[in-house]
């Protein structure tokens, strides 16, 4: 009886350690906005979103009028970021497409915060 109660308790122990090893997963991922996405506060509002899912990252208006970036965090969490950079942006702005590019896994952030580069 105690053994059936031992393989029980060390097949939960590593369930749980296995969910817990997925869901911390981190990612990184570069993108590009293409649309009108500068002087309608998108900077500040990637800023915001990001900080407010709780992945790090950093982004910049380009000289071709595109807005680029980097993300990273936790898998689940950047892909909201990228489903919002895709589809949603600021109130003002109007997203053409969005690329995606140098996606990859990290061991640990290399980015700590969010913040808006010049």
């Amino acid at each position: 009886m105690w053994i059936s109660m031992l393989l029980a308790g060390l097949l939960l122990v590593f369930a749980v350690s296995h969910l817990t090893m997925s869901d911390t997963k981190l990612t990184s991922v570069d993108f590009e906005v293409f649309g009108n996405v500068q002087g309608v506060c998108f900077r500040m509002y990637t800023e915001d979103h990001g900080q407010s899912l709780g992945v790090t990252g950093w982004v910049k208006n380009t000289r071709q009028g595109t807005v680029i970036g980097q993300v990273q965090g936790p898998a689940g969490k950047v892909n909201e970021m990228k489903e919002w950079l895709r589809s949603v942006g600021s109130p003002s702005s109007r997203i053409d497409r969005t690329v995606f590019s140098n996606e990859r896994d990290i061991s640990k952030l290399e980015i700590h915060g969010f913040s808006t580069r010049y």
